[in-house]
Formats: C-alpha cells, sequence, structure tokens
C-alpha cells in the first residue's frame, strides 16, 4: 500500500531518521556541474590562472576557429571559463534551474534543452563576430548560453514564479517573466552600446550575443519543439504537456472508492516509479499522489 512507500509515509514514521538540510542527488544536471569544475581545474593546470583564450584556440570558440572548420569549437567552447567568478554564477545558475527542468522534461529533453540552447548561442556570438568585428574579437568560453536557455525554459514554464538574484550584493527579488525580460533588454542594450555606463558596470568582456541566442532557444524549445518532438527525432511518444497547463487534480467523489481511485490513477504512477524512478513523474502525476496521501490519511 501506499503507507508502505517511503516516499508517502508520513512523518511519524520517519522521526526516526536523520535528514540532512541539503541533499545532492546524482542528476545530469550535477553531472554538468561537475564536468564543468573538472575542465576547469584541466585549464588552470595546463595553462595557469586565470587562463587565457585567443583566436586561434582548438576549443574555445572564435570566428577564426569556425573558418578553419574547428566545428567542435559549438560544444567544446560551453565547458570552459575564464576566472572562479565566471565558473561560480553558470554553474550555481545551472544547478538552481536545471534540478526543477530535469525533473519536469525528463533527463533527455533537458539535455537536448541545454546543448542546443548552448550551440544556438555561440551561432548568434559567431554571427555577431563576422558582423562586426572590432565589438566581438575575443575567443568565447562558458556555459552561459546554456544556462540562459535554462533560464528562460524556466521562466516559460513557471513565468510567475518569484526568484531573489544579488545585484552588486543587493538582493532584489522578482518575477522569472521579467528576469528573463531584463537580461534580455540589457544584452541588447550592452550589444548596440559597447561604450556605455551599462556595458562598463556589467562588464565589457561577456558575450551578449550569446546570451540572447541561449535565451531564443529556451524560449523556442519549450514553445515550439515540446510540443512537436519530431521537429528534432527525440522518439518520444507523445508532446510534453508542462504540469500547470494541465487541469486541476479533482477531488475523489463520495461514490468513488479509494480502490477504484487506486487502481485507475495511482497503481500506474507507481509503476512508472519502479521502472523509472520518481524524479521522472510529472507535476500532475506528484499531484495525483499527494492527493491520494490525503485521502488514506483521512
Amino acid at each position: 500500500m501506499l503507507e508502505d512507500r517511503d516516499y508517502m509515509r508520513q512523518p511519524e514514521f520517519e522521526e526516526h531518521r536523520w535528514r540532512p538540510s541539503f541533499r545532492l542527488r546524482w542528476s545530469w544536471t550535477l553531472g554538468l556541474v561537475v564536468v564543468n569544475v573538472l575542465v576547469f581545474i584541466i585549464e588552470c593546470v595546463l595553462c595557469g590562472y586565470p587562463p587565457a583564450f585567443s583566436q586561434d584556440n582548438y576549443f574555445a570558440l572564435s570566428v577564426e576557429g569556425i573558418k578553419h572548420g574547428y566545428a567542435w569549437q559549438f560544444l567544446t567552447f560551453q565547458f570552459m571559463h575564464a576566472g572562479l567568478l565566471h565558473i561560480f554564477f553558470n554553474c550555481w545558475t545551472i544547478f538552481i534551474f536545471g534540478r526543477q527542468l530535469e525533473a519536469e522534461l525528463g533527463a533527455g529533453r533537458f539535455l537536448a534543452l541545454y546543448f542546443s540552447s548552448g550551440v544556438i548561442g555561440g551561432v548568434v556570438q559567431i554571427a555577431g563576430g563576422m558582423a562586426w568585428p572590432a565589438h566581438f574579437g575575443t575567443a568565447t568560453v562558458g556555459a552561459s548560453a546554456g544556462a540562459m536557455g535554462l533560464m528562460a525554459a524556466f521562466a516559460v514554464l513557471y513565468p510567475q514564479e518569484r526568484l531573489t538574484m544579488l545585484l552588486y550584493f543587493f538582493p532584489i527579488t522578482t518575477r522569472a517573466r521579467t528576469l528573463i525580460w531584463g537580461i534580455a533588454v540589457l544584452s541588447v542594450l550592452c550589444i548596440l552600446f559597447p561604450n556605455s555606463l551599462v556595458t562598463l558596470l556589467l562588464g565589457n568582456n561577456i558575450s551578449n550575443a550569446a546570451h540572447l541566442g541561449g535565451l531564443a532557444m529556451g524560449w523556442f524549445y519549450v514553445k515550439k519543439i515540446l510540443k512537436n518532438p519530431a521537429l528534432i527525432g527525440m522518439g518520444l511518444e507523445t508532446p510534453f504537456v508542462p504540469a500547470r497547463r494541465v487541469r486541476k487534480i479533482p477531488e475523489i467523489q463520495e461514490e468513488v472508492s479509494a480502490g477504484e481511485f487506486l487502481e485507475s490513477e495511482v497503481n500506474p504512477i507507481l509503476d512508472k516509479i519502479s521502472a523509472h524512478g520518481i524524479q521522472s513523474l510529472s507535476g500532475r502525476e506528484r499531484d495525483i499522489l499527494e492527493t491520494a496521501r490525503r485521502k488514506m490519511v483521512k
């Protein structure tokens, strides 16, 4: 029955079990963070700190590299970073937004979202470098394009979610949708006015075009691609439906027995957990389990 399963037990059954306040479970999100950190350590060992990247670097993204046919740079630049703050903020963004998105989308969709956002961000950055070489003259590194894609996808799925961020060590709370629009506007301003005060405050070594490309791809991925998985050949049986757009879980009516509810609604979810793990559940399925738990308690 439900009460025999760890994730459905009541608090009194677990008072004897110690639980840490912050638990890390292995996931693709955590894997991305670990790989980025490992690559950064290798950079520092081989190149010193801070690592320097030139236009002739084989792995950092650059116009010269793409002209020479180094297409792998669209992938490798996403794992390279120029300093401690650079990798810290990128990894923190991936970790914060990635956990929720991976649980909501599943591993395959999550990885496709992340890497496609990074690649498109790199394409936009290279396009800007070819159009305005004076403004895009340095090599590009960092996971920020993929991270921006995750932020944009989060904002599409949860536009009213309130987020708190530090701006020059001052906490600012805003809604997810507002935050994404703010980042997009600032990126455009920095591209159009590279010598402005805004650019100097934010930093003139930021790949703003890559940020815009990542944001655009994150939005497009959730809005368009997830509704038509055949576009990217993911082999998904059905299009993804965000949990917030699914009808509200109805209360169990008096004439519907608990056994019938378990048979029709809960048992398929328990089978899914057994086969793929609890992280594979959608928001609606989690709501069904919570509804069943409350009814079983009554």
